[in-house]
């Protein structure tokens, strides 16, 4: 049995024991959704050719959000750009992770630097990406989860948390992604050359994220569950076939619908 590093998340938003209902039609024990932490909201997926995307935009700091749906908790080893968040290796599955609660949620918003800080995780330039800087460039661009079941073991019975209506707690987190996510299919072949990556992760501002440690028996050296994320700007998605242009919705105001100013016309006095 291995130490782990648990971060507790206090800061960070971290959601614990939210009431999700068990859905027989779902197999997978974890979502992995993509952040933009400055527009608040989740990046959608699009697929082409049995790949998922997500369309990034430099500058802006990302998180992952990990949404345990099982009745158990599981181990979640993360890797951007082909590297361990926890501890900045070049991943692999054998590698520290989080531990999630049965129903939990957690957002895992930067590379960890402390038990009290992690860097951010923001869309940038790849020469500027973490993984470039470190001589590690082959793997920007890709975004991964592996998720373990937790091996059987006697726990004493204890009584259910209440739920927490909108309300962040802490996640557990430990040591060491398929079909989970929804996804936007996009019509559309990909271009002959594709475009040369536009994003990577950087290693951004420090922010405080609190952590412990737990304990956690693998079920199996096999991951139940994996799941691979690429991203790029959205400028190289339409490129690739992946996205379509934005069109603008009829009826809409724009904002230069024309060229010059035209004169008014005479203001009649009542």
């Amino acid at each position: 049995m291995k130490r782990l590093i648990l971060p507790l998340l206090a800061t960070l938003a971290l959601t614990g024991f939210k009431p999700y209902p068990p859905d027989p039609g779902r197999t997978e024990p974890v979502q992995l959704s993509i952040v933009d932490r400055d527009q608040g909201s989740e990046l959608p997926y699009y697929s082409q050719r049995g790949q998922r995307w997500v369309a990034g935009q430099n500058g802006h700091p990302y998180s992952l959000r990990l949404t345990n749906r099982s009745p158990g908790r599981v181990l979640v080893v993360l890797s951007v750009d082909g590297l361990n968040v926890i501890n900045g290796e070049v991943a692999s599955l054998d590698q520290t992770g989080y531990v999630l609660e049965p129903w939990q949620s957690a957002d895992i918003t930067g590379w960890r630097k402390s038990r009290q800080e992690v860097a951010q995780f923001v869309f940038t330039d790849p020469g500027r990406s973490y993984a470039s800087r470190t001589g590690r460039p082959d793997n920007i661009g890709v975004i991964g989860m592996a998720v373990f079941n937790e091996a059987p073991q006697f726990r004493p019975p204890v009584a259910p948390a209440a739920p927490m209506a909108r309300q962040r707690a802490q996640a557990p987190a430990a040591e060491s992604a398929d079909r989970a996510l929804s996804s936007v299919e996009v019509t559309g072949s990909a271009v002959a050359s594709a475009p040369a990556p536009a994003l990577g992760t950087g290693h951004g501002a420090r922010e405080s994220s609190y952590s412990g440690s737990t304990d956690f028996r693998r079920a199996s050296r096999n991951p139940v569950q994996q799941v691979s994320v690429r991203y790029d700007s959205e400028r190289n998605l339409i490129a690739r076939g992946i996205m379509t242009r934005p069109r603008p919705v009829a009826g809409e105001p724009q904002a230069f619908p024309g060229q010059f100013v035209p004169d008014p016309p005479p203001y009649r006095w009542r």
